[in-house]
């Protein structure tokens, strides 16, 4: 139980940052405008049920992913957890908590293309992908996935349920902010929102730096070992 709560942990403090619920919500507000209550709820049911088929899936072929591409555990240890460093490190010198660049864009974007105003349509695309999750959160679960252990099986399934949990808590978190979307935006300041994706942004630092660090001591190992 003790590797499914480590796991849990792990997951979630990763995905939250990059998920940004507060700040996706935000442009969540501005695409959805005068709605009635009713329907952000229904939309945000919609979404977060999205989000955990989409996070699923990506778990599920992640690993098949990486080995049809020939790609070790080692390289995908040092490459994503340098990614999720990167990403930490950007959310850390962000000066508000205003959603990611390519969220914006895609939001703009959504906009520019609207043909007949239908929102349940749009649960998917763009609301769920990528606005809400991103490409930089497909990144995070396939390093995540590679770094699970696959043996005994019973620590693979205990890992990958934690992730799972994680993705069932976060996407209750999304409903939340989105099916209250309007109240949110006028009740918490963005002083205090900063403040927590900071606390945040620096544990994804470490954690990105410490998947790197096992993957890079897995490669020295096997060069000192054949040296």
């Amino acid at each position: 139980m003790l590797l499914l709560w480590k796991y849990f942990a792990l997951s979630f403090s990763a995905l939250l940052p990059l998920v940004n619920p507060l700040g996706s919500a935000l442009i969540f507000l501005g695409l959805v405008g005068s709605a009635p209550i009713v329907t952000y709820r229904a939309l945000a049911r919609r979404i977060a049920i999205n989000t955990i088929l989409f996070f699923a899936v990506i778990d599920l072929v992640g690993s098949t992913i990486l080995h049809f591409f020939g790609i070790s555990l080692p390289i995908v240890q040092v490459s994503g957890g340098l990614v999720i460093a990167a990403m930490a490190w950007s959310l850390l010198n962000q000066k508000d908590t205003s959603p990611s660049t390519e969220k914006v864009q895609a939001a703009e974007q959504a906009q520019a293309q609207d043909i007949d105003g239908n929102l349940l349509q749009k649960t998917f695309y763009p609301f769920t992908f990528p606005i809400t999750a991103g490409p930089g959160s497909i990144v995070v679960m396939l390093t995540l996935g590679a770094h699970i252990p696959q043996k005994p099986i019973t620590a693979s399934l205990l890992a990958h349920a934690g992730l799972m949990i994680a993705v069932l808590l976060l996407s209750a978190t999304i409903y939340f902010c989105y099916a209250y979307a309007p109240r949110i935006a006028h009740s918490i300041s963005p002083s205090t929102a900063h403040g927590i994706l900071r606390v945040i942004a620096f544990i994804l630092l470490c954690i990105g730096v410490q998947i790197a660090w096992n993957g890079m001591a897995t490669l020295l190992t096997d060069i000192l070992r054949h040296s």
